[in-house]
């Protein structure tokens, strides 16, 4: 009857509209493996974490382009073979939109092939290395300083006397190319000659013999390639060797608070690289951190703010786009300036980070003072050592 083909034309016309309703609300996908377990989860559950702020802010102003934000994760386990396998689930299975990468550049090697086999988009976070932007890829964007340009800030070094250095790096992708930035004069260091250049493993935590040799080197300023807590380990037995080099400075440890409480007094002087300091008066700094203080019952350490500022970057290129096609957001990550709470995001054509620099810290009467660069700086230099 003509009433029963109203009816199921009604229930039909019903059932699409509800249908499309649904496909319009369904969320954008982020994916990322990150290192929850094993010797990167510290960071790596800080990267997450940050992550996740983000996606929770932009739910709470209202949603990307009208579609609620998802954050979708695996643990890596702090392994290649754990990163593979989450892209490759997040992708196949999960049908993720876009990606940001893991924690650690030989990680993100890893990640970021998987990544162009799908020919989608991923930010990577805390990832430095070269060889990142050398293969020729079209779908990693950095939000890190790279390799080369990591220590341009230790130039301060040679601006207050420091002519030698001696150089000691965890051999990771990591520490072998920033440690080879310095050796070999890349950047501001060509003025510091490096007289001991030598790598370890990067689990090693008893450095006895590395810093007898490199008391006998007597080097104006030791320089540490590492991690949190191989940098802890090698500046209590250079202290215990006797070494009294004028400066003594590390990338990553002296730049986190576990570095200070795990030494004490004898953080008193070193120097740090780092990314950011809630102290750097970044717009948002102060508010991020209370927030995530709020959120996590805990201060936030740079790895927090490199998750959420690749949340920010990926917004910025999706809003930019339009979409979450994924031509159209890389031609954005590709093309667009925006200042997120890491810094200024600029790539080159590779998609390596050229918009930003490190800031240098030293500890100074029990807390991390920025000393450079000058725009920064809350204090000056404690050169050379007492």
């Amino acid at each position: 009857t003509m009433i029963t083909h109203l009816i199921q034309a009604l229930v039909l016309t019903l059932a699409i509209t509800f249908a499309l309703g649904t496909h319009a609300l369904e969320p954008i996908k982020i994916g990322t493996t990150q290192s929850l377990t094993g010797h990167y989860s510290e960071q790596g559950t800080e990267q997450l974490r940050g992550l996740q702020m983000w996606a929770a802010d932009v739910n709470a102003r209202g949603a990307l382009l009208g579609r609620t934000v998802e954050i979708i994760y695996y643990d890596d386990g702090s392994r290649d073979a754990g990163t593979v396998a989450g892209f490759e689930k997040l992708l196949d299975d999960d049908k993720a939109d876009l990606l940001v990468g893991p924690y650690s550049s030989s990680l993100t090697l890893k990640a970021s092939l998987v990544a162009e086999a799908h020919n989608t988009p991923m930010v990577s976070t805390a990832a430095s290395a070269e060889e990142i932007w050398n293969r020729g890829l079209k779908n990693i964007f950095g939000a890190d300083t790279p390799a080369d340009d990591y220590l341009e800030g230790i130039s301060i070094a040679a601006d207050a006397g420091a002519k030698t250095v001696a150089v000691v790096y965890a051999e990771t992708e990591f520490g072998r190319e920033v440690a080879e930035s310095m050796r070999n004069g890349d950047g501001d260091h060509d003025s510091e000659r490096v007289i001991f250049y030598e790598g370890y493993a990067p689990d090693e935590r008893d450095f006895t013999a590395l810093s007898e040799r490199i008391k006998q080197a007597d080097a104006d300023l030791i320089l540490g390639v590492s991690y949190v807590n191989d940098s802890i380990a090698l500046a209590r037995d250079l202290r215990k060797a006797g070494a009294t080099p004028d400066m003594l400075a590390f990338t990553i440890g002296p730049g986190l608070r576990e570095f200070g409480d795990e030494l004490g007094d004898e953080a008193e002087g070193i120097v740090g690289v780092v990314q950011w300091l809630r102290s750097s008066r970044q717009p948002g700094a102060e508010d991020f951190a209370y927030r995530y203080n709020q959120r996590y019952g805990s201060n936030p350490g740079v790895y927090a703010v490199i998750g959420y500022s690749a949340g920010e970057i990926l917004e910025a290129a999706v809003r930019l786009a339009g979409t979450v096609e994924h031509n159209a957001v890389r031609e954005q990550l590709r093309s667009m300036y925006i200042h997120a709470l890491i810094g200024s995001y600029h790539v080159d054509k590779t998609g390596r980070q050229i918009g930003r620099r490190n800031l240098v810290l030293q500890w100074q009467d029990g807390r991390r003072r920025l000393i450079a660069p000058e725009s920064v700086a809350e204090q000056p230099l404690i050169y050379p050592l007492p």
